[in-house]
């Protein structure tokens, strides 16, 4: 199910699972995944995307392989945060997805990830072609770290 609001998602999570963080690109999927007590993202691979039933069937087996008990899917706003084509795109992905994925969904702003990612990258004198190959499962890493700050917060102030 998709959850518009955060906090409808944190209450639809089943308990100790981790939740995996998705940067989806028209190339590309950027994956991140979090420990099960929601504290940390961790960059964890990028996925080439095919046609949507190939993308899905492998991204189901990293989830069900790592036990990911919910989706946080980076939305691709405006600067002046409204929805273009991108943002149409990763809902659609999002309603196919949620047909044969029987858990939660939700989306995260994503803007500024990437440069985000990138700055880290390049923090870490990590060469241009390196960039190249971490930076999708880098930036899924920050909107997913972005989502679980929201859910500490909301959790510390329940």
């Amino acid at each position: 199910m998709i959850h518009e609001d955060i906090t409808e998602f944190a209450t639809a999570l089943p308990p100790f699972t981790g939740i995996a963080g998705l940067d989806l690109g028209t190339k590309t999927i950027g994956v991140a995944l979090s420990d099960r007590l929601l504290t940390v993202a961790t960059p964890l691979e990028t996925i080439r995307r095919k046609k949507f039933t190939l993308d899905a069937e492998a991204l189901l087996a990293l989830l069900r392989g790592r036990e990911a008990g919910g989706i946080v899917l980076g939305l691709p706003r405006n600067m002046d945060g409204s929805e273009g084509p991108r943002c149409q795109s990763t809902r659609a992905f999002a309603r196919n997805f949620a047909q044969i994925w029987p858990g939660p969904i939700t989306y995260w702003d994503e803007r500024l990830s990437t440069v985000a990612a990138e700055r880290a990258l390049l923090e870490a004198d990590t060469s241009r072609r390196r960039r190249a190959e971490l930076i999708d499962h880098v930036a899924a890493s920050f909107i997913l770290q972005g989502a679980l700050d929201r859910l500490r917060h909301l959790r510390d102030h329940a």
